[in-house]
């Protein structure tokens, strides 16, 4: 069922989807009516040879007209089934488009798993990889770069200058769908048949190009060949001058050989990779923006003041070129011509002079493909805002702050202030009342924030931070650590972060609780000490009350907030508000009782 929380998007993405599944069906028809044709055409086509040749009941010219059609068929077949192609994925782009609106996008799309890094100091404990994570939620890109690009904006903060541009971008980009589409139909062919690291690692072997001299030496020796073949044709000349000519063309050709060995071994995969991009970069020179970093994005991609299409067209033609040696015809002509040398020596400038460009084409496919995603999410949550980035530091000012994981009929939204003053909140309360919730809920707001996606919230005021969280940590028997040091060297490595150059955002859950009482109210007082003495804000949430006191400790930095629960016909209720100060019972011994255990 299609939700009708946000009548726009997922009105307009069902009449889309609705159309192509309309048209997949009609091509689909059309593909097994030529399919039949063609059979049809092929019978047709071998009685008339039979008629011709054994029987000759006519000339066998005849058999050109089925011949003709054929042909003429298997062309219109290939441009059918493509149509078709195209019009399931976006068929399926659509559907994963609905299932987001619909929260029902958990193990639809990529889950970004080899970007997973346990020494990262958030992306696990905010569930930034893998599957039903905030990589999955917003990921619609369809190219390696695409997806390394918005990984790598998740792992870490841009500079409020950056972020502002590509909020401008987003905002630029989410009502044009028509181009999100194709960028996504288009992409899936990209990464299906595009090796990205193989593509790069050619582009930065830029070879060293021949001299001018050699190339115009090449070709002087072809225009002196033939016009010694004329003279000696016409009888003005013997045959010496085309034994000379012909001498030099060897010496030449052997000279060249390696350069063209090695251009023909490595030419032909980037080639067809490039003819890969190339649809996407066509795509996008169609465009026009005006927001300055799609601008300046559409601008790089452009080689000496011509789209990169066009440039990629010529390398295509030097390479089927190059591919017509292979003829056994040709062959002999072409070794007259220094054919292979010369198509070498073209191959080897086209890639000197654009080899920088190929690694930038897919720098700027793989942002686009980001800023796409960050519109997808723009246009699918028409509520959540852009934040507005400040340079008063640390600020954290949310208002009505709700986590982009939940369906936002069981979402209930939370205020939460931090900053110059009020550096701290410690969170009490009982068991699943919403204390982890509300540290992933700020971290990841804060992720999406400094990346320059909109954010879950009414409002929200922010800084340029580092995040650091201590929430999802285990032992490990393969390292041989246990829980406690897990989180004893993640807190080591958030120390570190918060003597860095940008103030620390912590998020603590139930800090140093694998120790005893004494030892945990020791450690998790001298830890947030230093984290406040360091210019950091966050959070730490807790069970045991007595931490509650780290607060009397940090002259007005600090506050205590909880959440409460009751209980109603034997099951615990949950609002999930956080409230003023410390938390009054547990729930512990009554959840126990709740699942049967005779406490």
């Amino acid at each position: 069922m299609i939700s009708d929380q946000q009548p726009g998007p997922a009105a307009e993405y069902t009449r889309r989807l609705t159309a192509q599944q309309a048209l997949a069906r009609r091509l689909a028809r059309l593909e097994r009516q030529i399919s039949i044709s063609r059979l049809g055409v092929f019978l047709a086509g071998a009685v008339v040879a039979f008629l011709a040749i054994d029987r000759h009941a006519f000339s066998l010219w005849w058999i050109a007209a089925p011949v003709a059609v054929f042909l003429g068929l298997v062309l219109f077949h290939e441009r059918v089934i493509t149509q078709r192609r195209r019009a399931d994925r976006a068929v399926t782009f659509y559907e994963r488009g609905l299932a987001r609106i619909d929260d029902r996008w958990t193990g639809t799309g990529e889950s970004g798993e080899r970007f997973l890094d346990p020494s990262h100091p958030y992306a696990d404990d905010l569930d930034l990889f893998g599957r039903g994570s905030l990589f999955e939620l917003l990921c619609t890109a369809r190219t390696r770069a695409g997806e390394d690009t918005l990984a790598a904006w998740l792992r870490g903060p841009a500079s409020p200058d950056l972020i502002r541009s590509r909020q401008l971008a987003v905002s630029e980009l989410q009502p044009r769908l028509d181009l999100r589409e194709d960028l996504a139909v288009l992409g899936i062919d990209v990464r299906a048949g595009l090796d990205p690291d193989a593509l790069v690692s050619w582009a930065k072997a830029i070879p060293t190009p021949a001299p001018p001299t050699i190339r115009a030496g090449a070709a002087m020796l072809v225009s002196l060949l033939m016009l010694t073949a004329v003279g000696w044709l016409a009888g003005l000349t013997g045959p010496q001058p085309i034994v000379v000519v012909l001498a030099a063309e060897l010496v030449v050709g052997v000279g060249m050989r390696r350069r063209v060995v090695r251009v023909m071994h490595t030419v032909q995969r980037p080639g067809r990779d490039l003819r890969l991009l190339a649809q996407l970069l066509a795509r996008l020179e169609a465009e026009r923006f005006s927001s300055p970093h799609l601008a300046h994005l559409r601008a790089t991609l452009d080689t000496d003041g011509r789209p990169p299409s066009i440039q990629i067209a010529r390398l295509h033609r030097l390479i089927h070129l190059l591919d017509a040696r292979q003829n056994q015809f040709f062959a002999p002509l072409a070794a007259l011509l220094l054919w292979t040398s010369q198509l070498a020596l073209a191959v080897d400038a086209w890639h000197a002079a654009n080899g920088p460009s190929v690694i930038r084409w897919l720098a700027t496919v793989g942002e686009i493909e980001a800023l796409g995603a960050f519109a997808s999410y723009a246009y699918e949550h028409p509520g959540d805002p852009f934040p507005e980035i400040v340079e008063t530091s640390p600020t954290f000012d949310g208002e009505a702050l709700g986590h982009p994981f939940l369906p936002a009929e069981r979402c209930i939204r939370n205020d939460v202030c931090l900053g110059l003053d009020l550096r701290l909140l410690v969170v009490s309360g009982s068991n699943m009342s919403g204390k982890s919730t509300l540290l992933r809920t700020v971290g990841t707001n804060t992720v999406l924030a400094l990346a320059g996606a909109p954010v879950r919230a009414r409002r929200l005021r922010v800084s340029p931070l580092a995040v650091g969280a201590s929430i999802r940590l285990n032992d490990s028997l393969q390292a041989g650590t246990s829980r406690f040091y897990a989180e004893i060297t993640r807190l080591r490595q958030l120390m570190d972060l918060a003597s860095g150059p940008l103030p620390l955002l912590f998020l603590l859950d139930e800090i140093l609780h694998g120790t005893n009482s004494h030892d945990r109210g020791i450690g998790a007082a001298a830890v947030v000490r230093g984290f406040i003495e360091r210019g950091a804000i966050g959070l730490v949430t807790t069970h045991d009350l007595a931490l509650a006191h780290i607060v009397d400790m940090l002259n007005g930095h600090a506050i205590n907030v909880h959440f409460e629960d009751h209980l109603e016909d034997g099951k615990m209720i949950f609002d999930y508000c956080m409230r003023p100060g410390v938390v009054e019972k547990s729930n512990a011994v009554a959840l126990m009782r709740a699942v049967g255990l005779d406490v």
